[in-house]
């Protein structure tokens, strides 16, 4: 087997359900996590080259959801909307995919993923990358290709959103930053 294929095959056979997790947090939606999983892996492996480690195809292919699904909220935002009853039923459809009776924890679960859809696509992006994957700011600006004070600009405006729709919403971001004090005590 070449390189590439071998990597591949490790990739989703050890990290294959955490990256349709992370599509499916961001997208909310099974089929559509699917397809932009599959898109990300296409777009890593399209070219036959094999990556250094299981590790690096693993940050690259998350990158890749992550750019995908910006991308395809751009393309969204773009087309005409379809609203109606249609519309509302099958996004509550998607949401009722677990019986609400598994406990508080799958209702809050399922609160917070509401209110993570109402978000923009950086903006949950960012929320996840940092709040659910714990990931430190510099690595979610690497990851999303931001500067990192535009990453915390859209941490910031999420937080704010959910807030709003889940005041028990707790995301307070705890990196801190150093500050070293001046020998003499004088500025």
């Amino acid at each position: 087997m070449s390189g590439w294929r071998e990597t591949l095959d490790v990739l989703m056979r050890e990290r294959g359900r955490a990256l349709f997790g992370y599509a499916y947090v961001l997208t909310g939606n099974r089929e559509q996590a699917e397809d932009l999983l599959q898109d990300a892996l296409v777009r890593t492996f399209r070219t036959g080259r094999a990556l250094r480690s299981v590790e690096a195809a693993h940050s690259y292919v998350k990158r890749a959801i992550a750019t995908a699904y910006i991308d395809g909220g751009r393309r969204a935002a773009a087309r005409p909307r379809t609203v109606g009853a249609d519309a509302d039923a099958s996004r509550g459809r998607d949401l009722r995919m677990v019986a609400p009776d598994h406990g508080a924890r799958v209702d809050q679960a399922l609160d917070l993923h509401a209110a993570l859809l109402t978000l923009s696509p950086r903006e949950r992006a960012c929320i996840v990358l940092r709040h659910l994957d714990e990931l430190p700011l510099s690595e979610v600006a690497h990851t999303l290709g931001l500067a990192p004070g535009t990453v915390k600009r859209y941490l910031h405006d999420g937080i704010v959103k959910l807030r709003a729709v889940l005041p028990e919403v707790d995301l307070e971001d705890t990196e801190t930053v150093a500050v070293h004090a001046r020998e003499g005590g004088s500025r």
